[in-house]
């Protein structure tokens, strides 16, 4: 019987993106934050992603 949770291969998966991929998009959102709701949003969660990121070489 299978498992009620499913089940998952064994193989690694591949990553949503890449790291380059995620250093531009912080990039990009660095642009959106300013002082509006949104702006200050955005600003507070590409903080959060930035500092997730393994620093550069």
């Amino acid at each position: 019987m299978d498992s009620p949770t499913g089940s998952y291969p064994a193989a690694p998966r591949l990553s949503l993106v890449t790291l380059e991929e995620a250093r531009e998009a912080v990039r990009l959102l660095q642009h959106f934050a300013d002082d509006s709701p949104e702006g200050q949003e955005a600003g507070a969660w590409v903080a959060e992603v930035a500092l997730r990121l393994p620093a550069e070489d």
